[in-house]
């Protein structure tokens, strides 16, 4: 083969070398703490540079199987070095705390994962002040950074209401002026979105979601670039933050089919949304992948394929009774939090008890909804039984 291989083969392919595996398709899974040297010297040598290791030291700082997985996801991503962590948060908060500290400034985008606001919020006990902004700014971001700004988080779309954000045009501003961009690429994956080849510093990932794709693992992992990677390893390593040996193993084994995955949540997502738009009790769907998507230019600029993940915003009017009414009617989509894995799911949300005032404005009653494998047309009769539900109590 001449060249780069295409992204399928590699996805196949990263992280996997047959020949080191005694023949195995599949890297074998070291559930492992101890590791035993054979002389004092080799003891010796363990305690270099963590940066610099070329052998097991300790189940902490890594196994086989771990490697693997980050070797894989920095091929996939396009990153120098990347780190396996317990749990997406783990992820977010571990790059986080690799690069702030006390007196320090940051700029969070107002539309990012929830758990991450909680996380930023709480930075003020360390003397961190976080910053929230509109997540459609653009090279006004430039107005917001000050001498003490060390980092911007971007999250693209953003959690729940799913604005894309110019990724490009945030981070040659945030170059400009030496603060890292952080970027949550858990909707889009490696399959339809590259942030370091946008210009980003770090990309995470709840590889809980797409990256497993199963619904039967919690993992999480940060994609470095080379000037980055020392900092969020060397965080890790005082954090105690590691990943445990199935749920890399499983990690591992999602990112052979990913791409496969992704084009077939982008076929369903695209093709329930659009059906959605035309049904009655609905005001507006927000999938980015949508002509008429307010963050549609932007996504087909930097994305080549969506996600299964969107939102529902409902027209104003039913209260919580029914819109409980239409969830109760449901018995494809199930009543559950995560997303990314095969089965469809759906579940309330309520933007306006955290974000900005204006950033979110929306006035029905809100529903984040992941669609999975099943039939097309099952996901939209369940659904449509939903909405028929819906019209009959805001009517009675």
């Amino acid at each position: 083969m001449t060249g780069r291989p295409s992204m399928d083969t590699r996805f196949v392919h990263a992280g996997s070398d047959p020949r080191q595996q005694h023949g195995y398709v599949n890297p074998p899974v070291h559930r492992a703490s101890t590791v035993l040297y054979e002389n004092v010297a080799a003891l010796d040598a363990s305690q270099a540079d963590p940066l610099k290791r070329r052998m097991p030291v300790y189940g902490r700082f890594g196994t086989p199987t771990g490697r693997a997985f980050e070797t894989a996801l920095t091929d996939l991503e396009g990153g120098h070095a990347a780190v396996a962590t317990c749990s997406g948060l783990a992820a977010i908060t571990t790059a986080i705390l690799s690069f702030v500290r006390a007196g320090d400034h940051i700029l969070v985008s107002d539309s990012v994962y929830l758990p991450t606001r909680k996380f930023c919020n709480s930075l003020a006990d360390l003397g961190v002040e976080t910053e929230y902004y509109d997540p459609r700014t653009d090279k006004s971001i430039e107005d917001l950074i000050r001498p003490t700004t060390r980092l911007v988080c971007l999250e693209s779309p953003g959690s729940t209401t799913f604005e894309v954000q110019d990724v490009p045009a945030v981070t040659s501003v945030c170059r400009n002026h030496d603060v890292v961009t952080l970027i949550d690429n858990t909707w889009a994956t490696p399959v339809f979105h590259r942030p370091l080849e946008l210009g980003a510093d770090v990309v995470v990932h709840s590889a809980t979601k797409y990256l497993t794709g199963h619904a039967d693992s919690i993992l999480g992992a940060i994609v470095c670039s080379e000037e980055t990677y020392p900092a969020v390893r060397a965080t890790a390593i005082r954090l105690g933050q590691c990943a445990g040996a199935d749920d890399v193993y499983l990690g591992l084994r999602g990112l052979r089919t990913l791409g496969v995955r992704m084009r077939e949540h982008h076929h369903q997502a695209v093709g329930l949304a659009s059906w959605l738009r035309e049904q009655e009790g609905v005001r507006a769907v927000l999938h980015p992948a949508l002509p008429g998507d307010p963050g549609h230019e932007l996504w087909c600029r930097d994305f080549t394929g969506a996600a299964g993940l969107f939102g529902l915003e409902l027209a104003p009017g039913p209260g919580k009774p029914a819109v409980d009414a239409l969830l109760g009617e449901l018995r494809l989509f199930g009543l559950g939090h995560s997303y990314g894995g095969y089965e469809s799911l759906i579940v309330p949300a309520d933007p306006v008890t955290h974000r900005l005032p204006g950033t979110w404005t929306g006035r029905g009653p809100l529903l984040r909804v992941h669609a999975g494998f099943e039939a097309l047309d099952d996901l939209k009769e369940d659904l449509a039984r939903g909405l028929a539900t819906l019209s009959a109590h805001t009517r009675a």
